[in-house]
């Protein structure tokens, strides 16, 4: 199984702020999430400086629409050098399936889709108000395995439920683990968290942490203890 990454979420109203977290963090930091308030904000434009700089792209945009919008969207990411890109498990195995098609059509990009199972920030009360009957876990596995048997490269989960894909779906696909905080930490609105040497164990390839990175008094030796606790 591949070496675990961590991703740093660029939770940050503008691409302004991007040169400063490049420069604060350890050259072992390749890759970075742009989620939908940067996204929102400047639009591709964002990735300038990520690309200039050799780093890595995780777009967070968690595509859900008709498969073939969700298609055409794929394209346009793997044209601007996009290597991770999300959608939503929930949209369906035709629009999961559309989305994979289009990524694999554009070979040079190597742009991967990856599929969100449930939100981390959900839990199982929270599933039943919007009329999900059976249990968090069931609901998250199901959607995966859908996932994966549409021909999405990965998912993303909560560090609690990678163990068990890993055990279901093999070494293959690709898990992404947000809602990883270090021991002690905040865990803010996430409900499903945990440590990143928790999740590493569990099978994560990549983790995603942004606030107790971004927001700590030392921001480089945060990451640095976060790539310590997992092992790299």
């Amino acid at each position: 199984m591949m070496k675990p990454e961590l991703i740093i979420a660029l939770d940050v109203p503008s691409s302004d702020k991007i040169p400063a977290i490049i420069d604060a963090l350890p050259p072992a930091v390749q890759f970075y999430k742009v989620g939908l308030e940067l996204f929102v904000a400047e639009g591709p434009l964002t990735f300038n400086y990520l690309l200039k700089s050799n780093k890595k792209i995780f777009l967070d945009l968690k595509l859900h629409d008709i498969p073939r919008t969700v298609a055409r969207a794929v394209a346009s990411a793997a044209k601007h050098g996009v290597n991770l890109l999300t959608v939503h498990a929930g949209g369906g195995r035709e629009m999961l399936r559309a989305a994979a098609e289009s990524a694999g059509e554009h070979h040079k990009s190597n742009l991967k889709i990856v599929a969100v199972t449930t939100l981390t920030s959900l839990n199982d009360a929270d599933l039943t108000e919007i009329g999900v009957s059976r249990p968090l876990i069931d609901h998250t596995l199901a959607l995966g395995e859908l996932a994966v048997s549409a021909g999405i490269d990965g998912l993303v989960c909560s560090p609690n439920e990678a163990s068990v894909f890993r055990k279901r779906l093999g070494n293959k696909p690709i898990l992404i683990t947000p809602g990883i905080r270090p021991a002690g930490a905040n865990a803010g609105d996430q409900k499903r968290i945990a440590t990143p040497e928790f999740a590493v164990n569990a099978g994560a390839n990549f983790l995603v942490v942004g606030r107790p990175i971004l927001e700590a008094p030392d921001p480089r030796f945060a990451a640095e203890e976060i790539l310590r606790q997992m092992g790299i």
